[in-house]
């Protein structure tokens, strides 16, 4: 299953570097997006390295998902796909 980052977990004046949103096709309601918890994310860099996080909540009423990560992902990662086991 593949998801896309979305977006940093962040406040007004805050941004979370190790915590980002991500959004699943299909996903798009608070149910089918609470099944995928406690579940793997791995996201690849351009240069083959990867890091690994964990879905831990759901974030809004449209089946985001928050993510959290061992490692701060770069802004680059926004807009790139990350495989979900």
């Amino acid at each position: 299953m593949e998801g896309k980052i979305v977006s940093f977990r962040r406040g007004i004046k805050t941004q979370q570097k190790y915590q980002m949103i991500v959004k699943i096709s299909g996903v798009d309601n608070k149910d089918k997006a609470k099944s995928l918890l406690n579940k793997k994310v791995v996201w690849k860099s351009p240069a083959g390295k990867e890091i690994n996080g964990l879905i831990t909540n759901i974030h809004g009423n449209s089946g985001g998902l928050r993510v959290q990560f061992e490692k701060g992902l770069p802004g680059q990662s926004v807009g790139t796909k990350v495989a979900i086991a």
